[in-house]
């Protein structure tokens, strides 16, 4: 239980416009996991995470650290470290002062300060920059500094707030390989909180999905993937979305990329879904083919679904076409019509 994180029927309220920003959240971490707080802008994430922290007091609930609650503890008693989004990091402090500003508050001498953020440096790649103001820094040498305060902390736990969201796009792909390999090499417990479901998924042992305050999934990423819980996750996580086609009293779910022509299913047997689509418009991204459809064939008149065909697959499709595409019934996935949860298999044959 050393480095667990739990949190139990925790809830914050804000009185102002009755906001209800977390409420009735229970996880709990497995020690030394990746656990990513995943869902959209305002979604309550940043909220929970700065309830584990210390920095925001809950409405209700108890989050315990260890085992031990620490409910009303400050922040520096919990054993946690926080990068924020913004880094905080003081513009008129060099690098070494700002990673030893922690250990300055714990009277650690300063041979031993200089050691330690010696360490953490050269650990994160940025030793050679121990002298240098934030300023001098690129954005993901930053973060590092960031980390590297955090680090010399010895925190049983970190709590990451959207740290590569000031990145540009090349850099952030390659700063999340980094932060995934530093934690492996750390087994530091961390709770991660990102919108972006390709931090999610690239990052998480497994994803907590966030919406309104509430959790509406919590599994590893390839579970959250195709096994969505309901359909908010099944169109949340995905690039393109999960297609949801209305069939009255339940929604058929498939992935794009589980949508092909005929002719690149290899079969033709009893366990593929056959619909005829109208092609209107294909996108060529990155390989890959989108191609954007519609079909009377699932029940609903003229219903809109995306394929995404990879660059692996040669069948011949053109806009303004009609042609017949096929799911395997085993990467179907149906939804209730009223509450969106995920149900048993239903008759998919019109």
């Amino acid at each position: 239980m050393a480095h667990v994180v739990e949190v139990r029927g925790l809830k914050k309220h804000f009185e102002k416009g009755d906001v209800r920003a977390v409420d009735g959240v229970d996880i709990a971490t497995r020690e030394g996991e990746y656990l990513v707080l995943l869902g959209p802008s305002g979604c309550g994430k940043t909220t929970l995470l700065r309830m584990i922290a210390g920095l925001e007091e809950p409405t209700e609930g108890e989050i315990l650290i260890g085992g031990n609650v620490v409910n009303g503890l400050p922040p520096r008693a919990r054993g946690i470290a926080m990068v924020f989004q913004s880094y905080a990091l003081y513009p008129h402090k060099t690098v070494l002062d700002n990673i030893t500003f922690p250990l300055k508050a714990t009277m650690t001498d300063r041979d031993a300060r200089r050691e330690k953020a010696s360490w953490a440096a050269d650990l994160l790649g940025i030793g050679e920059f121990l002298d240098r103001k934030p300023r001098h820094l690129s954005g993901g040498e930053r973060q590092r500094v960031a980390l590297a305060r955090a680090l010399v902390r010895d925190p049983s736990v970190f709590l990451l707030d959207e740290p590569l969201s000031n990145l540009d796009a090349k850099l952030r792909t390659s700063a999340r390989d980094e932060l995934k390999q530093f934690q492996e090499r750390l087994g530091t417990t961390t709770i991660y909180v990102t919108h972006d479901q390709v931090e999610a998924m690239g990052l998480g042992d497994r994803i907590v999905v966030i919406l309104n305050g509430k959790v509406r999934q919590i599994g590893a990423p390839q579970e959250v993937y195709s096994h969505p819980a309901d359909t908010f996750v099944a169109t949340f996580i995905g690039s393109p979305p999960m297609n949801l086609i209305d069939r009255g009293d339940h929604l058929l779910g498939f992935r794009p990329e589980n949508c092909l022509p005929i002719e690149a299913m290899g079969s033709n047997g009893d366990n593929l879904l056959e619909v005829d689509v109208q092609i209107h418009r294909i996108e060529y991204l990155s390989g890959d083919r989108h191609v954007y459809a519609t079909t009377s064939g699932l029940g609903s008149d003229d219903a809109h679904l995306i394929a995404r065909i990879p660059a692996t697959v040669n069948a011949a499709v053109d806009e303004d076409r009609a042609q017949r595409f096929a799911v395997h019934e085993k990467d179907l996935r149906f939804f209730d019509g009223d509450t969106g949860v995920r149900t048993e298999s239903r008759p998919v044959r019109s």
